[in-house]
């Protein structure tokens, strides 16, 4: 599957994180995020600026193994929850990964806990990453989240990949139960642009599933506007919200949300 390409997630790392910026705009720090209910605003918006520093310090340093988050210079942030402080730290933080990734360039070899030890793995997956995040910083703040359309597609792919990624790996993820032949999910953008293929079918069989971008019949289908389908397939969004349509047997389509780990 084709990706947006090593310098648009550079770009994109950077985008997210001052979109994100915007979203707090006046926002109360202090309330419960819904869809990640162990954390504060302010906690996830730490999680995810320590997210990009970790994954830069990684690739600033081609890191042959993981780097304890204490080894890393600002990785919690600011002491205390300013507004101003926080905003500084995201603005430095977005300069600093977008740049790193950009100068190390996509065939950098740097440990990831993937199957893809490079620069351009961590740069896609921090890109994603800020993404779903800055869903869930949108929910809590109540303000619109958007995104542009490749993005949330390429969002759907990665998930896919890891999700199967975890299936193989580690027989111990609830991954593992995503299997057994005849059945299959189809997702579908009812508002992608001319060009964009925004339509996605997942087939299980004996040994796991299989995933590829196109139009099918299938089990159960999923349809709405694209990042109505990112929003309920990454759990951020309830599928009876009224933002999305289910058609077929939603059983399948539960299975796969409640059992599909990464995300």
């Amino acid at each position: 599957m084709t990706t947006l390409g090593h310098e648009r997630y550079c770009d994109e790392v950077a985008r997210q994180l001052d979109l994100l910026r915007t979203t707090l705009t006046g926002a109360d720090l202090s309330v419960t995020v819904p869809t990640c209910p162990d954390w504060t605003l302010a906690e996830l918006v730490r999680h995810m600026g320590g997210a990009v520093r970790w994954s830069e310090r990684l690739v600033a340093t081609r890191a042959e193994q993981d780097i304890p988050e204490e080894d890393i210079p600002e990785c919690e942030g600011p002491a205390g929850d300013d507004p101003a402080a926080l905003d500084a730290w995201l603005a430095r933080t977005a300069e600093l990964g977008a740049t790193t990734f950009r100068a190390a360039g996509a065939d950098a070899a740097v440990w990831s806990w993937a199957d893809d030890p490079s620069a351009a793995f961590w740069a896609r997956r921090m890109t994603h990453e800020l993404v779903v995040h800055r869903a869930d910083a949108a929910l809590a703040a109540g303000v619109p989240f958007e995104v542009a359309p490749d993005v949330a597609a390429d969002a759907i792919d990665e998930w896919l990949d890891l999700v199967a990624l975890a299936q193989r790996t580690d027989p111990e993820d609830s991954a593992s139960e995503l299997r057994g032949a005849g059945r299959s999910i189809h997702l579908h953008a009812t508002d992608a642009p001319d060009g964009l293929d925004a339509e996605w079918l997942i087939e299980f069989g004996d040994d796991g599933f299989t995933w590829r971008r196109g139009h099918a019949k299938a089990t159960v289908a999923l349809r709405g506007p694209l990042t109505e389908v990112l929003l309920a397939f990454y759990r951020r969004r309830p599928l009876d919200s009224g933002h999305v349509e289910v058609l077929g047997e939603r059983e399948l389509l539960d299975f796969w949300l409640e059992r599909a780990s990464f995300g």
